[in-house]
């Protein structure tokens, strides 16, 4: 069976970076936990819409975790899409990805962590 898939907002206050990454950190430790199979980070694009620092810091961040095979992998909000081979296998770990309302959407204000 599927693991859910988890929903962090980490940017509702408007945090620095360096607060939003221990979000990032804690959600993905605490998703494990409770058994997740992905979370979704809800990081904002920045108010020049070109990149905010949260989500710059965010993604080099799941990045990082990516190489030291602390999470499966990640999927931009930009990519996230049926005609994603990295979405479409994310599905098979997490069904919720299916339902979710940012699929096909291209919405670059979130990033999908495969746990």
């Amino acid at each position: 069976m599927a693991g859910f898939l988890k929903v962090v907002d980490i940017k509702y206050d408007m945090p620095d970076a360096g607060l939003a990454i221990r979000r990032v950190t804690y959600n993905i430790r605490n998703g494990k936990v409770l058994g997740a199979a992905a979370v979704k980070f809800i990081h904002g694009y920045g108010s020049t819409g070109k990149g905010g620092r949260i989500r710059v810091e965010t993604r080099r961040y799941l990045e990082e975790q990516r190489q030291k095979r602390r999470i499966r992998g990640f999927i931009t909000g930009e990519d996230f899409s049926i005609f994603d081979e990295p979405t479409r296998a994310a599905f098979a770990l997490c069904d919720d990805l299916r339902r979710d309302p940012d699929l096909d959407r291209h919405n670059n204000g979130v990033t999908i962590a495969i746990l």
